[in-house]
């Protein structure tokens, strides 16, 4: 008990959003894609998902639900498979955060693409959160959310954490401040501990998390570090992640529930 109290103190004194954005240095930059995720072994269909017939699409709203996912090794088909079960009209936003090389192009963004409904991109600073888009950090920067739902990107010589830029940590705490109780942390398969200080500050702001389990994890480091905090809600089989996001965006804002359509057309 004295240890899990010592350990959310920490957290809160490390990674405090707001310390976040004091320390690190933030600025819109061009940055070059990398490719270094494509050599994990990703063996998920690279077919586009199939197509229903179009639908008008609506204005793109501030999305009052913010999910942040954080994946490592095996990432690239933990995110496919989740993104392609969610369904186009899927009111809240995603930001997620791999750990990429540097030095290479990244298509992540534009593979995550063609395997949702969803519309991804990659992040920049000055974006806003938006209801069914999906904004992936680039390599060498730290994604946060600033106040309402705008993406900032840390320099490319922020500091690392977990020896990792991007890191969980900065996107995790940053969220849970702006969205507190509309906010959902899921930590993916991945090395290291990234994210079990930022899973701390979502349920301290009311906010749920999700680890992926340990038979779909190609490394289950970071979800059970995670698991570890007593922090997760749910720790679940990578199938199960998008249907049980479903259930809890779909308790987000006033009125109480409210179903989710099946619209199979990207909204841009």
């Amino acid at each position: 008990m004295t240890h899990s109290r010592k350990v959310k103190s920490q957290s809160a004194h490390q990674y405090d959003a707001k310390r976040m954005h004091n320390t690190l240095s933030l600025k819109s930059m061009t940055t070059p894609y990398a490719a270094a995720e494509m050599r994990n072994g990703d063996e998920h269909d690279r077919r586009n998902p199939p197509r229903g017939l179009p639908v008008s699409p609506p204005q793109c709203g501030p999305a009052r639900c913010a999910i942040a996912m954080a994946a490592s090794v095996g990432g690239l088909r933990a995110l496919s498979v989740i993104l392609g079960g969610l369904p186009a009209d899927f009111p809240a936003a995603i930001a997620i955060v791999m750990h990429l090389s540097p030095d290479h192009k990244s298509v992540l963004a534009e593979i995550l693409d063609s395997r949702s409904y969803l519309v991804v991109r990659q992040a920049q600073t000055g974006d806003v959160l938006c209801h069914s888009s999906v904004f992936v950090a680039p390599p060498n920067h730290h994604l946060l959310v600033g106040t309402g739902g705008r993406l900032e990107l840390s320099s490319s010589t922020a500091e690392k954490v977990h020896f990792a830029r991007p890191s969980a940590e900065p996107l995790f705490a940053s969220v849970a401040e702006v969205y507190q109780q509309n906010a959902i942390a899921v930590v993916l398969t991945g090395g290291d501990g990234d994210g079990s200080f930022g899973v701390q500050i979502v349920k301290e702001q009311g906010g749920k998390v999700i680890a992926q389990d340990r038979p779909t994890s190609q490394d289950f480091s970071m979800p059970e570090t995670s698991i570890k905090t007593g922090d997760v809600d749910f720790v679940l089989p990578l199938e199960k992640i998008a249907p049980k996001l479903i259930e809890l965006v779909e308790l987000v804002g006033r009125g109480g529930p409210r179903r989710l359509g099946h619209r199979t057309q990207k909204v841009r």
